[in-house]
C-alpha cells in the first residue's frame, strides 16, 4: 500500500472512531496517525467539568471510540490491538497489522448506532436476544448488570430521579449543559457537535428563543416524569460496572459499551443513557449500595428496548480532530 491510500485508509479508520458517542456529544478526542499506530488523547478543551469533574465520561468516550476503530480496521484487513498507556493525561495507542478482513455485524453497525433519548415501545426481548447482549458487554474487568424485573427498574429509577433532581437544581450544571445543546439545525450543523434538540424529540428552534423555552419548561419535575415513563416503557436497563475506578477501567468500560450499543443496534435495539445516579457523587455509592455492589463502582446506566429512530446527532469533521 503506497502513502497516499494509507493515509486515506487511516482518515477512514478515524471517521469511524468518530461516529462514538461521548458525553453531551464534546467529541472530546485527539487522533495521531503515523505508520501504523494510532493514538487517541483526550481533548481537555473538551472537557466537562460539572457533570464529569474526573473525566470519567471522557475516558469512557475515548474507549467508545477504540472500539469503533478496532471494528473497523478488521473490515479493513488489518488486526488493531490497543493499550492504554497510564502516562500524563492518558492515552490509548492502537497497532495496526495485516490479517484477513472481516465486516462483521458490529462493524456494519456503526454508522446506525444513536443514543435514542425517545419513547420505547415497552416489549421484552427475548433471552437469545438478552444473552447476546451480555456477552458483548464483558470486558477486561468490567461486568454488565441487565435489570428486566420490574421491580428492580423501579429501584434504578428512584436513583434517576435523586440525581436529576440534583442536577437540575444545580445552575452550573444546567449552563453547562445549556452550553452544549444545539436548539436548531443550522446550530447543530455550523458547530458539528451538541445535544441537537431534535434528536431527544423537540422541537428544533434558534437559540434565543430555545434558551427561553427551556427556562420556562425544562424542570426537574418535568425531567423526572419523562424519565419515569422512559424506563417503564424500556425492555431493561443495563448498569457496567468496573473492578476498579482508575482510566484504565473507564477505557474498557466505554469499550464494553459500545461493543453492547452496536450489538444491541444489529438486532435492532435502541438504548440511552441515564446515568445521573453515577454522575452525582453523593448518590453515587447509595447507588452501588442498593444494587448489591459493594465497593465497586457503578460506571454507567443505560436502558435498552425497541423504538423508532431519531434525527442523528452531528459529528465534526475528520481533520478537525486529526493532530
Amino acid at each position: 500500500m503506497n502513502t497516499g491510500d494509507r493515509s486515506v485508509l487511516l482518515h477512514e479508520l478515524v471517521r469511524y472512531a468518530t461516529l462514538a458517542p461521548s458525553s453531551h456529544n464534546t467529541q472530546c478526542w485527539k487522533f495521531r496517525a503515523q505508520g501504523n499506530l494510532i493514538t487517541i488523547e483526550p481533548d481537555l478543551a473538551r472537557r466537562c467539568p460539572v457533570v464529569d469533574p474526573d473525566d470519567h465520561h471522557m475516558f469512557v468516550s475515548l474507549g467508545c471510540a477504540t472500539e469503533n476503530l478496532m471494528h473497523a480496521a478488521l473490515a479493513y484487513g488489518l488486526k488493531a490491538n490497543a493499550k492504554f498507556n497510564a502516562s500524563g493525561m492518558g492515552t490509548v495507542s492502537i497497532s495496526l497489522d495485516a490479517t484477513k478482513a472481516l465486516a462483521s455485524p458490529l462493524f456494519q453497525a456503526i454508522t446506525e448506532r444513536q443514543c435514542t433519548r425517545g419513547d420505547y415501545d415497552g416489549k421484552p426481548l427475548s433471552m437469545e436476544e438478552l444473552r447476546l447482549l451480555e456477552q458483548a458487554a464483558r470486558g477486561n474487568g468490567v461486568a454488565v448488570l441487565l435489570l428486566t424485573e420490574r421491580s428492580a427498574m423501579e429501584k434504578v429509577l428512584e436513583y434517576v430521579v435523586s440525581g436529576n433532581t440534583a442536577q437540575m437544581n444545580d445552575p452550573a450544571f444546567v449552563e453547562e449543559l445549556k452550553a452544549w445543546i444545539r436548539f436548531s439545525n443550522d446550530e447543530a450543523v455550523r458547530t458539528g457537535d451538541g445535544l441537537f434538540s431534535g434528536s431527544s424529540g423537540n422541537p428544533a428552534m434558534p437559540r434565543w428563543l430555545g434558551s427561553r423555552m427551556m427556562r420556562l419548561f425544562f424542570t426537574p419535575k418535568s425531567e423526572n416524569e419523562r424519565y419515569a415513563r422512559q424506563i417503564r416503557n424500556s425492555a431493561g436497563i443495563a448498569v457496567f460496572v468496573s473492578d476498579a475506578n482508575d482510566k484504565a477501567h473507564w477505557v474498557e468500560t466505554g469499550r464494553c459499551y459500545e461493543r453492547f450499543a452496536l450489538q444491541a443496534t444489529s438486532l435492532g435495539i435502541r438504548n440511552a443513557f441515564l446515568n445521573q445516579a453515577v454522575e452525582v457523587g453523593s448518590i453515587r455509592p447509595q447507588f452501588a449500595a442498593a444494587l448489591g455492589l459493594g465497593h465497586l463502582r457503578p460506571d454507567l446506566v443505560v436502558r435498552f428496548g425497541r423504538g423508532p429512530a431519531l434525527p442523528w446527532s452531528m459529528r465534526r469533521p475528520v481533520q478537525s480532530v486529526l493532530v
